[in-house]
C-alpha cells in the first residue's frame, strides 16, 4: 500500500511541508536502479532516494546522503538551482508532481514495477530516468488527474461493486471490508461500512507496518500482524522500504548464493568423478600397450574398415570386445597406442593432481555451504558474502588455491595447513565444532584438521596418521618423537588481536609420534 493513493496523498501533504520553498541542488544515480535527489534551504536539506527496479519500487528520505567518489552520474542537470514551488497529487492516480520555478515539472510515476520519473519543462518532456519506459514521455502531468463519481448514486448504480466505484482501494482496504462481513450486508450498511474506512484512509492518525501472508506491507488499515506503527507517513516509508529491502534483500542474496555455490559443486563433483573412473581405469585396467599388443597379433583377424571386432585377449585369456575408427587401420590404432602407453605414466600424475585439487575444491563449497547455513541474518549475511567474494564470482573456482594440503585415508579427509595465514584460514573457515583439530605441543607449526563423519568414530590408525603429519610439518619435524595435542575444533579459539596462527586451546589431550609423512610413498 506505500503506492496506494490514499497513502500518497498524506505522503505528498508531508512532503509539500517539507519541500515548498527548497531549492533543487542535485541529482544523481550510484546505480541503474536508484536516483537521489537532493534539496536545500536556508538552514537544512532534504533526500528523496527513490529506488525504481522492477522487481520493487519506493521512496525513502535519508537524512543525509555520502555520495561515492565514482560510478555516479549526473542527471536532471536543467532542473539544478529551481526553486519547488508546489507538491501536486493526482487525484485518483498514483502519481504526484513537483512544480519548480522555470515552468519545470518533476513528475513521480509511481506503477509498480514500471515506475518511472520524468523531468519535463514548459509541458514537454526534457530527461527521463528509466529510458526503457520510453512511452512515459508521453504523460501529461498537468492532465492525470482521474475524477471519479463516489457518490451514494453511482454505488448502488453499481450494487456496491468496489473495483467499479473506489478504484484505487487496491487489495488491504478490500480485504478489510471482507474481514466486516462485507457481502453479507445491505447495500446501505455496505455504503456505511465504506464511508467509515475511508475516514481512516484520508485522516489516518497511525500508519501501520503489517504482516500479512508472510509478506510485510505498509497500511493505513490494522490487517494481520502488526509488526510497527507509525505517526508520520515519511517516517513509515522510511521504516518500510528499510525493512523490506532488508529482508527480501536477504532472502534474494541468501538463495542466490547458495544456488551459485551449490551449482560450482555439482559441476567439481562431476568432474572428480570423471577423473577418479579415469585414474581407475588407467592404474587397474588393461594398458594402452597391451590393447596394442592384442591388435597387432590379431592383424590378419579384423575385417577391413570395421568399427568393431572380438579378439582373443591372452593377457586375460578372455575374448574382448574392440572398437575400432572406420578410417584408421589397426596397425596405424595400435601404433597410436604404443605411443599413448609411452606418456602413460604422464597422464597418471596428471590426473592424480587432479583428483587432488578436486578434492580441495569440494571441501572448500561444502564449508562455505556450511557457514552459508549459519549466516541467518542480513548482517552476518553481507560479511559472509565480503568474505567469500572469491567463491561466488563467475570466475571458474578451480583457479584458487588450497589454503591446506590434503590427505585421505580410511574413508576420512585430513586437512594440513600450509602457512600461518592458512592456518587462520584453516581454522576458522574449513573447520568446524565436531571436526578434530590437531598441533604440534609447544612448537611452531601446521593446524591439522580431520573432518568429522556423522555417526563415525575416528579410528586410532586415523588420528596417529594425522598426529604424525602435525609433527612433520612443525619444528619438531627432525625430532625421534613428537607430542601432538588434540580436540575437537569447538575447543579452539583466536583471541582477538592475536597474531596469524596463533590460537588458545582447552580440553586437549596428547599423543606422542614418530614425524612423518606416511602418505608420501603413496603420492
Amino acid at each position: 500500500m506505500h503506492h496506494n493513493y490514499y497513502f500518497l496523498r498524506q505522503l505528498t501533504t508531508a512532503l509539500g511541508h517539507k519541500l515548498i520553498g527548497m531549492k533543487a541542488v542535485t541529482a544523481f544515480t550510484q546505480n541503474k536502479s536508484e536516483l537521489i535527489l537532493g534539496f536545500a534551504g536556508e538552514q537544512e536539506e532534504f533526500y528523496i532516494r527513490a529506488l525504481l527496479s522492477p522487481q520493487f519500487s519506493a521512496l525513502s528520505f535519508p537524512s543525509d546522503f555520502k555520495r561515492a567518489r565514482a560510478n555516479t552520474m549526473e542527471l536532471l542537470q536543467p532542473m539544478q538551482g529551481q526553486t519547488v514551488q508546489e507538491v501536486v497529487q493526482h487525484q485518483n492516480e498514483r502519481s504526484f508532481y513537483l512544480k519548480l520555478t522555470a515552468d519545470f515539472i518533476l513528475l513521480f510515476k509511481l506503477f509498480g514495477n514500471r515506475s518511472n520519473i520524468i523531468l519535463y519543462q514548459h509541458e514537454a518532456p526534457v530527461e527521463l530516468f528509466r529510458k526503457k519506459l520510453g512511452a512515459d514521455a508521453d504523460l501529461a502531468p498537468l492532465h492525470m488527474h482521474r475524477p471519479l463519481r463516489q457518490n451514494y448514486e453511482a454505488f448502488a448504480m453499481h450494487h456496491g461493486d468496489l473495483r467499479k466505484v473506489y478504484p484505487t482501494f487496491g487489495d488491504l482496504p478490500a480485504l478489510y471490508l471482507a474481514q466486516q462481513q462485507y457481502e453479507e450486508q445491505t447495500l446501505e450498511q455496505k455504503w456505511e461500512l465504506v464511508q467509515s474506512m475511508l475516514e481512516m484512509l484520508e485522516s489516518p492518525d497511525i500508519y501501520y507496518i503489517i504482516r500479512l501472508n508472510d509478506k510485510l506491507r505498509l497500511s493505513l488499515l490494522p490487517l494481520g500482524e502488526v509488526v510497527y506503527t507509525y505517526t508520520e507517513p515519511l517516517e513509515a516509508l522510511n521504516a518500510y522500504t528499510r525493512l523490506y529491502l532488508s529482508e527480501t534483500g536477504y532472502e534474494r542474496q541468501y538463495t542466490q548464493a547458495k544456488q551459485q555455490l551449490e551449482r560450482k559443486l555439482h559441476v567439481t563433483q562431476t568432474v572428480l568423478e570423471q577423473s577418479e573412473a579415469k585414474l581407475h581405469q588407467l592404474k587397474h585396467d588393461r594398458s594402452y600397450s597391451q590393447t596394442a599388443d592384442v591388435l597387432m597379433a590379431n592383424l590378419t583377424n579384423i575385417p577391413p574398415r570395421a568399427t568393431e571386432v572380438e579378439l582373443y585377449d591372452f593377457y586375460t585369456d578372455q575374448t574382448r570386445t574392440y572398437k575400432l575408427k572406420q578410417n584408421e587401420t589397426p596397425q596405424k590404432f595400435a601404433e597410436r597406442l604404443y605411443r599413448k602407453a609411452k606418456n602413460q605414466h604422464v597422464e597418471v600424475k596428471q590426473l592424480e593432481e587432479k583428483v587432488e585439487r578436486k578434492l580441495e575444491e569440494v571441501i572448500i563449497l561444502e564449508d562455505a555451504l556450511q557457514a552459508l547455513s549459519e549466516a541467518d541474518d542480513y548482517k552476518k549475511l553481507k560479511l559472509y558474502l565480503k568474505t567469500y567474494t572469491s567463491l561466488l564470482t563467475t570466475k571458474q573456482q578451480a583457479q584458487q588455491e588450497a589454503p591446506f594440503r590434503l590427505f585421505e585415508t580410511e574413508g576420512f579427509k585430513i586437512l594440513v595447513g600450509k602457512s600461518a595465514k592458512n592456518n587462520d584460514e584453516l581454522t576458522q573457515r574449513h573447520s568446524y565444532k565436531e571436526d578434530l583439530w590437531l598441533h604440534a605441543k609447544d612448537v611452531s607449526g601446521s593446524h591439522v584438521i580431520i573432518k568429522h563423519q556423522a555417526g563415525k568414530t575416528i579410528p586410532t590408525s586415523v588420528l596417529e596418521k594425522a598426529a604424525q603429519l602435525a609433527a612433520y610439518y612443525s619444528k619438531r619435524k627432525a625430532d625421534s618423537l613428537c607430542p601432538v595435542l588434540y580436540t575437537p575444533k569447538k575447543w579452539v579459539r583466536k583471541p582477538k588481536g592475536a597474531a596469524p596462527g596463533a590460537v588458545v586451546v582447552e580440553r586437549e589431550k596428547v599423543i606422542l609420534v614418530k614425524p612423518d609423512n606416511p602418505f608420501e610413498k603413496n603420492r
